[in-house]
């Protein structure tokens, strides 16, 4: 093997003349007479090399049989090209190599699928053979993207004098949402560790030890069921401060936001981003990550549907529509399958009125009369061709399914402009859930987010309607990243714990070295977590998170490649003090 001299990406005209030795894959091979020429790969670009017959007479035979991703060494002469044959899209296309000799460091096997074309073979077979597909130049940009990504984080945050801290990968297993993945101690038989669903109780132990500025991009596990866009595996951007309020982390999370879409993409976003409260989300969008790239807010009907003869909607606690404009030409078809859609997300239907020739038809415009249809289309500014699609429910299930159907329909009609980049802020959220099958509440961001200091009271009056100061950073309809000023008093964080159905004995046993590290002088603190694979999603312009990630699980949580998760031998279970309990 030669010891390459340059990569394949950066030969140019300058080089002409020089001796240089590359290494690579065989991208193409072309035979041409008495000629091969073969386009040499690797990360950073590809470069022509020439053989020619009369240099290499005993082993042309050889050169001929050259197939694509065979890895080879070469030394030879850089040359122009011919003037017709220059290639002005590739940096080196106006020279080529003159090979003068050459090695075979490896042949390669008759590939599974080929590597020209990613959707010419379906995605399962393509993580088994992961390796071969981040060969991809799509993947390999967006690993590009993420390395970049990297050090723009690091770099902003490091001038603005937060720490890299790293927390343990082994912990105590804590209640905060998910399911913990559990490891077996060999030392301690019977005794687990968990890995960390996130370092939140860490990074406030360091806010206590006087870190008044951490971060750490950070592995985090959590075994919950996955969708596109999750990984039981995943990276954040774990960031904590001190001696801060919500304005703070605003502003410093908006500029590193910036800096990273500037610095990585040559991307401006605003400033300062808008802010909208949860309820105002939901209100509006049906969604408490809403994408504002596109109007279609939902609208409030129920007065006009009250004042109908349409009778399903009578009971309805809340009615609500979307107009969709130039609606009115979905078929039949399309409205049952948009129906299926918010039955999914819990609605009993979906009823509908298309708009043409200045009145409503179809759906259930029969019992509108002419007057009424005139205000709707005055007050609403239907237009012709519009459709009104309505769902009457309880107000959850009338935002959940509306809120969903805008995003179909928007990615239906592409309303989202791909090249725009919106983000919002979305702030007070409830406190807490109330999860009706176990009869208590839950907390909807974590147990350590704080209450707003207005709604301290509210904790003991009626915590169902006291408001967090917890926040989420939202763009293009994906949450990038949560967080929340946290509790730093230990009589707050115990009566939050009371009514999230810990007792104090529970809560001692599970928290209790954060509830004693609270007792020892903890300042007011609060941070942040982005989702760091879900930001290069968006930075590399991909819906399906798998493709930012260099070995992903797939949506059942396995990895294809190394047949993960996988069996373990009898003696590693005994000494374990495990044994596998058949159904």
């Amino acid at each position: 093997m030669y010891k390459r001299t340059h990569t394949c990406g950066e030969l140019d005209e300058s080089s002409v003349g020089s001796q240089v030795q590359l290494n690579g894959w065989v991208n193409t091979s072309r035979l041409h007479g008495k000629i091969v020429f073969v386009d040499l790969r690797d990360r950073y670009g590809k470069t022509q090399l020439v053989f020619d017959e009369t240099d290499f007479f005993e082993v042309f035979e050889k050169i001929k049989k050259l197939s694509t991703e065979d890895v080879i060494s070469i030394s030879g002469t850089v040359k122009n090209r011919d003037e017709g044959a220059i290639n002005p899209n590739m940096k080196t296309g106006k020279i080529e190599i003159s090979v003068s000799d050459f090695s075979i460091l490896n042949k390669a096997s008759t590939l599974p699928f080929v590597l020209t074309d990613r959707n010419s073979s379906e995605e399962p077979l393509r993580l088994k053979y992961r390796y071969l597909e981040l060969r991809f130049d799509e993947l390999q940009n967006n690993i590009f993207i993420r390395h970049n990504t990297y050090q723009a984080v690091r770099k902003y945050l490091s001038d603005n004098d937060f720490l890299e801290v790293e927390t343990p990968i082994l912990m105590k297993s804590t209640p905060e949402g998910a399911r913990d993945f559990l490891v077996p101690s060999r030392v301690h038989k019977g005794k687990f560790y968990a890995l960390p669903q996130s370092p939140q109780i860490y990074k406030q132990i360091l806010m206590v030890s006087g870190y008044d500025r951490y971060f750490q991009i950070v592995k985090c596990f959590r075994d919950e069921d996955l969708r596109a866009d999750r990984q039981p595996e995943f990276t954040q951007i774990d960031i904590e401060m001190s001696f801060v309020d919500e304005e703070d982390i605003f502003t410093y999370m908006e500029n590193l936001t910036r800096y990273i879409f500037k610095t990585v993409k040559d991307i401006k976003l605003s400033d300062p981003f808008p802010r909208m409260t949860y309820a105002d989300a939901m209100e509006k969008y049906g969604s408490d990550k809403p994408d504002i790239r596109y109007e279609m807010e939902l609208i409030d009907v129920k007065s006009f549907t009250d004042e109908s003869d349409f009778k399903a909607f009578s009971d309805a606690g809340s009615v609500k529509a979307l107009l969709v404009k130039t609606g009115a030409k979905y078929s039949r078809k399309v409205i049952d399958d948009l129906t299926d859609k918010a039955k999914k997300y819990g609605a009993k239907g979906l009823a509908w009125m298309k708009f043409q020739d200045g009145n409503f038809n179809g759906g259930i415009s029969k019992f509108f009369s002419e007057s009424l249809q005139k205000n709707i289309s005055d007050k609403l500014k239907v237009e012709n061709d519009d459709i009104l699609l309505l769902v009457g429910d309880d107000k959850n299930i009338v935002t959940k399914s509306l809120g969903k159907l805008r995003t179909i329909i928007a990615s239906k009609e592409n309303l989202a402009n791909e090249n725009e980049f919106k983000p919002l802020w979305v702030t007070e959220f409830p406190m807490f859930d109330f999860d009706d099958e176990n009869n208590r509440y839950v907390a909807m961001h974590h147990p350590f987010t704080a209450p707003r200091k207005s709604d301290i009271d509210k904790l003991d009056s009626d915590p169902k309607r006291a408001l967090s100061r917890g926040y989420d950073l939202t763009m293009n309809g994906h949450e990038i990243a949560g967080g929340s000023i946290r509790i730093h008093s230990p009589e707050v964080q115990e009566k939050v714990f009371s009514l999230l159905g810990l007792t104090q004995k529970e809560a001692v046993d599970k928290f209790g070295f954060l509830v004693e590290a609270l007792r020892y002088g903890a300042p007011p603190h609060g941070g942040i977590a982005f989702g760091f694979d879900r930001l290069v999603m968006l930075l590399a312009g991909t819906e399906n998170i798998r493709d930012v990630i260099a070995f992903p699980k797939t949506t059942s949580a396995t990895s294809l490649m190394d047949d993960s998760p996988s069996n373990v031998d009898n003696q590693q279970l005994r000494d374990l003090g495990l044994e596998i309990k058949k159904d």
